[in-house]
């Protein structure tokens, strides 16, 4: 069976058109999708390839967030360097946007506070990265840093970087975070040692160490909340 081009759909289905007479939040995940790739393959139209990219991340934007440009060259007939760029650019944006709504001059009451702002930066990595959060005497965040990038296994992170820029910042307080790429929340002896010199270093400055969060997808493990710091 032919596939029937889009410009042959009724005009109110049509991707742009559908957007521009009812709104953008009437268009689903795979109509704005196919927005940005703009056509499909000899035997998909741009939406049911769409359907078909969301298929495989379980309908889930956070792990097609994860795709790397392979992925969807390697998987998708119709999908070159180009459109596969253009997704993970238009993800990356909601991300960023994501983040900067979480990060303005937000006070941290508790371990999910944190999460929420960590969420954003670390939850669709492949890799491991280590953030921190810098936080004035009420407890409101003067300055996010990325302290380290690694591998999938693990990174190196430098305690005396992390101080230094606490005291530049005038901060009284430090969160740490970094994610887990395997989604287990379980955390290793690096991270356990770790927690506890970064804690022990910072009250030399007089400076606390108030949690350390672990991201793992959906959910999150606190060093505070399970008595550890």
């Amino acid at each position: 069976m032919n596939k029937i081009s889009i410009k042959h759909w009724a005009e109110e289905d049509r991707p742009r058109e559908k957007l521009m007479l009812k709104g953008v939040s009437a268009l689903s995940d795979s109509e704005l999708l196919a927005i940005l790739i703009g056509s499909g393959n000899d035997k998909e139209s741009a939406v049911e390839l769409c359907k078909r990219i969301l298929q495989k991340a379980d309908n889930n934007l956070n792990k097609l967030g994860r795709f790397s440009v392979n992925d969807l060259t390697s998987n998708f007939r119709g999908v070159g360097q180009a459109k596969a760029i253009s997704i993970i650019a238009a993800l990356e944006l909601g991300r960023r946007r994501k983040s900067e709504e979480t990060t303005e001059r937000k006070k941290i009451n508790s371990s999910n506070d944190a999460y929420v702002i960590f969420y954003p930066i670390l939850a669709d990595l492949n890799h491991e990265e280590t953030w921190a959060l810098l936080l004035d005497r009420s407890n409101k965040v003067v300055s996010t840093m990325q302290v380290s990038r690694g591998g999938i296994a693990g990174t190196v992170v430098d305690i005396r970087l992390i101080l230094r820029e606490a005291i530049n910042h005038y901060a009284s307080s430090i969160v740490l975070g970094h994610n887990h790429p395997s989604g287990s929340c379980t955390p290793s002896p690096h991270d356990t040692t770790l927690t506890k010199k970064l804690k022990e270093a910072a009250q030399w400055m007089d400076i606390s160490l108030l949690d350390h969060i672990i991201v793992c997808g959906e959910t999150y493990y606190s060093f505070a909340d399970n008595g550890i710091i």
